[in-house]
């Protein structure tokens, strides 16, 4: 094997290779459609593209991906972050429509800090329902997404809650460092979530715990507080998601914020490499899993899917997609592409054609001896 084709193995066998990949595929078939797509201008010292714009629209989803990939590293799942973060900017809303001054930074960030404060306690009550009680993760996020939604509703008396505060404002539509502030806040709470999981023991914890629990408990660490601990971070990620998207739209609406996202969220660690059974995990892929689902939204309107025909083309680009990832699937493609007719009898040299035996008796159904030899002995009969 020459050194190239053994660099070119390692490199396809790199967890981050297949979704680099696909979004690199997805980006440049945008180039098809719109020629301008890749091009980024300057506007009053802010940096604006097509390229901007999926990095801003995929912040709440890359934010909320990388907490749930954190909790289905310890074998778990939440299902509750759409309602969390509904329930985070349906609070901040709430608490500066009620500011004599709206533009007062004191009271946004009070209620940032109230939002995310709530947010890191329903985190703490999935985790206590999960690590402490024993309830199963799917049933103990179940009950919170749906109380959640309520609660959401309850905030927002089942209106919409506008804001006009342009110190909140800042959170979701500002710029800052010519890039949007939403950005830069998604780069500071990933960078800060893969030094303190990926530079510190804590990340070879979470993995041992989510892929084999009880080898875990008996090699003394303790599986408890880690999973409670990872539900309060996804929960503190939904809140700070709930926050970036209520303050984008000045806005918060309990019925249709976060809606579904979970689903996108898992969808993005699953494309990103992380396995639902737990164990190992990616937060670079989840990030990149996330980023491919807002791009593929975009595709599909820069294309001009229909609107009735949208989820139909998204759900077959990830089937897609997950096969194009799926190392079992690539290898039996490839024995196909590779025999390229029918098989090749067991035990055949190299060389001999296809259906060829190995002593010589040629192609074609095997001769039934059996039935002929029982037809002759009743002839005689």
């Amino acid at each position: 094997m020459s050194d190239t084709h053994r660099r070119l193995t390692g490199l396809v066998r790199q967890r981050l290779f297949w979704p680099v990949l696909i979004l690199v595929v997805l980006l440049v078939s945008n180039l098809f459609f719109t020629p301008s797509f890749f091009s980024i201008t300057v506007r009053d010292g802010h940096l604006y593209g097509s390229l901007i714009d999926i990095l801003r629209a995929s912040t709440p989803l890359v934010l909320v991906a990388v907490g749930m990939t954190v909790v289905i590293a310890t074998g778990g799942i939440d299902l509750s972050v759409g309602s969390v973060m509904a329930i985070s900017g349906a609070l901040a809303c709430l608490h500066i429509s009620g500011l004599a001054d709206q533009n007062s930074v004191g009271g946004v960030l009070f209620a940032v800090a109230l939002a995310l404060g709530l947010s890191v306690l329903l985190g703490l009550w999935n985790g206590t329902l999960v690590a402490a009680i024993g309830i199963q993760p799917i049933i103990a996020t179940l009950i919170l997404m749906v109380a959640g939604r309520g609660l959401a509703q309850l905030i927002t008396d089942g209106q919409i809650i506008n804001v006009n505060s342009a110190p909140y404002k800042v959170i979701g539509a500002g710029y800052a460092l010519t890039l949007p502030v939403s950005v830069l806040i998604v780069v500071a709470v990933v960078a800060a979530a893969a030094l303190l999981i990926r530079r510190s023991a804590l990340g070879m914890l979470v993995e041992s715990v989510g892929g084999n629990p009880t080898a875990s408990r008996l090699a003394g660490i303790r599986a408890r507080q880690l999973v409670i601990l990872a539900y309060v971070f996804a929960g503190l990620c939904a809140g700070i998601a709930g926050l970036i998207f209520s303050s984008n739209v000045s806005s918060a609406d309990g019925n249709n914020a976060g809606n579904l996202i979970e689903l996108d969220a898992i969808l993005a660690v699953v494309i990103g490499g992380t396995a639902l059974t737990g164990g190992r995990f990616s937060l670079a892929g989840s990030v990149i899993g996330a980023v491919i689902i807002k791009a593929l939204d975009i595709t599909i309107y820069t294309i001009g899917i229909p609107s009735q025909a949208n989820l139909l083309f998204k759900a077959v680009v990830v089937i897609v997609l997950c096969l194009a990832q799926s190392s079992a699937f690539r290898a039996r493609l490839a024995g196909i592409t590779r025999r390229g007719g029918p098989a090749r009898p067991p035990g055949s040299p190299p060389g001999s054609p296809p259906g060829k035996r190995p002593d010589g008796a040629g192609g074609g159904l095997p001769q039934q001896a059996g039935p002929t030899v029982s037809a002759e002995a009743e002839v005689r009969a």
